[in-house]
């Protein structure tokens, strides 16, 4: 392996990963988060410290896919329809935010420094930003993405990241640096930016769904993965190519497909590496903390990071209200979105290449943003008693939204699939259906049902499809796919849902018997009941005595099917069978019944 600045890369990541290990697993016990973890174990084992691991820029470069790929999961949420119906927060809270944020902090940093007006635009615009990649985390944590609170925080966070294409012409516009002068105008970045767009629009209808179909013909999961990871770089490459915002293409790219019944695959394949990802950016994030411009003006440092906090948080505060949020969100929303985001070290460099501040204002306003991004979790502890909604007058307590995911999962939506499915909509519940046959997707949809690509016996594409709130999980598939251990792994998962499973024969039936089931039913046992009624009936056998010879039936089957279980042994109880002989003796039991053959 090659060697990176004296160390290998083994040697650099295994101290990075285990320091943020412990310090995650420490902070989360102390109720803190794991973005606070993450920055603290960077800057212990980073250059500044322990000098365990060095060249943090290059490991923020990379990290910042974890960014890109949390955007596109994000669009994958919000379809085109959903996003449309945002558009009042995006453009109007949102819009706002950015504006008298900027202001509001532009003016702070030009009365407390004493720097050029210039300058302070170049500094104030970066800090009105939020930081995407530790906010929206904690909305998914919390479940509160995808309630109206958690969808005006994102709009907000939306708006924030279409406004670093106006901030980068800015600062290009007050640059000193004569090599500037040449780049495009802003005009020119801004046009590129709407045909990009709508490229990625394009792509995904003509080129990303066929692709996936294909892939899904295939049933190759490698593939999905492959694919998934294609997708998200692919758009954010062509972003950058044009000077634009990575993670903005990869949400367009993420939206293109939110609609697709490949959505929920894509979310569990991609999910891990966005993990992975952001966590080494927030180390990336805290290796570059500059201790030593930190040391050198303690007060400034602390003091300015405090004052963008609660300047930012002050004006979200008064714009929640302004769009009638009750004090206590409009207070949440403040706090929430009072930290810099980490597009403020891409525009501090910037402003750097182009005259307008030093390097040691670039480290200081740098080392700013990291100490706001580590209040965040503080504030939302402390003030959490606060941000609770009160008790009702009934005296019990108002609960946030519900996730809104399906009151019932169907897994498999093939022809047993599809009567539980239909049956369970037509008594109101909501429902998801799942199935991984392209063909019955495509099917599905030209019956006007919605039915999602995936292997539904994963349990983290389970509770992408919101397992979590479910009340029935129901495996609707055929064959012997279902384990009692998949069915464990799921119960565990997921407690407060029935979990339901369709079986091949009572042999399959008989391998799930320590399965946590709520319910289990052999597929053709039922409908081979209803055939020999009819065909009794079509003999001349009176509804009387079907009905007896059903229900002895049934009786007898069950019993020798509980002996089956209980010994574990498809051979147990042979001798406890429906047969002519016990027939004879009912028949003799109810003299006047007609023989039958």
């Amino acid at each position: 392996m090659a060697a990176h600045g004296g160390m290998s890369l083994v040697s650099e990541f295994a101290p990075l990963l285990g320091a943020g290990l412990v310090s995650v697993l420490v902070f989360r016990r102390m109720g803190l988060g794991a973005t606070l973890g993450y920055l603290v174990a960077g800057a212990i084992v980073g250059p500044q410290v322990l000098g365990l691991v060095g060249d943090a820029e290059s490991k923020l470069t990379f990290a910042e896919l974890g960014i890109t790929l949390l955007l596109f999961l994000v669009g994958l949420e919000l379809s085109p329809a959903r996003l449309w119906r945002l558009k009042h927060d995006i453009f109007g809270f949102g819009l706002l935010q950015v504006v008298l944020c900027g202001l509001a902090v532009t003016g702070l940093v030009f009365l407390s420094t004493g720097f050029s007006l210039a300058a302070a635009i170049a500094l104030g615009l970066p800090l009105a930003l939020s930081s995407t990649a530790q906010v929206l985390p904690m909305l998914q944590s919390a479940g509160r993405l995808r309630t109206p609170f958690g969808e005006r925080a994102f709009s907000v966070l939306l708006l924030q990241d279409l406004s670093l294409v106006p901030l980068i012409t800015i600062i290009a516009a007050l640059s000193r640096n004569p090599a500037d002068a040449a780049g495009p105008p802003g005009w020119v970045l801004g046009l590129n930016t709407v045909l990009a767009i709508a490229g990625l629009i394009l792509a995904g209808r003509f080129i990303l769904r066929p692709l996936f179909r294909l892939i899904g013909n295939l049933g190759e999961r490698e593939m999905f993965v492959f694919a998934g990871l294609f997708t998200v770089i692919a758009a954010a490459a062509i972003m950058e190519s044009l000077g634009l915002s990575t993670a903005l293409g990869a949400f367009i790219a993420g939206v293109m497909l939110a609609d697709s019944p490949y959505r929920h695959e894509l979310e569990a394949d991609v999910e891990p590496f966005r993990s992975i990802l952001l966590g080494l950016f927030f180390l990336a994030v805290g290796m570059m903390l500059d201790l030593n411009a930190v040391a050198a003006r303690p007060g400034f440092v602390i003091g300015m990071a405090l004052a963008l906090v609660a300047v930012k948080a002050g004006v979200i505060f008064l714009i929640g209200l302004a769009f009638r949020m009750n004090w206590r969100q409009a207070l949440a929303m403040g706090l929430l979105l009072s930290q810099g985001g980490e597009f403020g070290f891409v525009l501090f460099a910037q402003a750097q290449n182009a005259y307008l501040i030093a390097p040691e204002a670039a480290s200081l306003f740098g080392a700013i943003v990291t100490l706001s991004m580590a209040t965040t979790p503080f504030l939302m502890m402390f003030t959490r008693r606060f941000r609770t909604e009160p008790a009702a007058g009934d005296g019990t307590a108002l609960q946030p939204p519900r996730h809104d995911g399906a009151s019932a999962i169907v897994v498999g939506y093939g022809r047993f699939g599809q009567t539980v499915a239909q049956m369970l909509i037509a008594q109101g519940l909501s429902v998801t259906l799942i199935d991984r046959d392209p063909e019955v997707i495509e099917t599905g949809g030209k019956f006007g049902m919605k039915v999602y690509y995936g292997d539904g016996t994963r349990p983290d594409l389970l509770r992408l499809a919101g397992a979590q709130d479910a009340e029935l999980i129901l495996f609707c598939l055929d064959g012997d796919q279902i384990t009692t251990e998949m069915l464990e792994m799921v119960a565990h998962a997921y407690p407060q849902a029935a979990v339901m499973t369709r079986v091949f024969d009572r042999r399959t039936l008989i391998g799930l018997k320590d399965a946590p089931l709520a319910g289990a039913v052999r597929e053709v046992f039922e409908s081979a009941i209803v055939m020999a009624r009819q065909a009794l009936r079509a003999v001349g056998v009176d509804d009387g005595e079907i009905e007896r010879s059903e229900g002895e039936y049934r009786r007898v089957d069950a019993k020798r099917l509980g002996l089956q279980l209980e010994a574990g042994d498809i051979y147990a109880a042979r001798d406890v069978i429906f047969s002519q002989a016990r027939q004879k003796r009912q028949r003799q039991d109810h003299p006047g019944t007609r023989e039958t053959p």
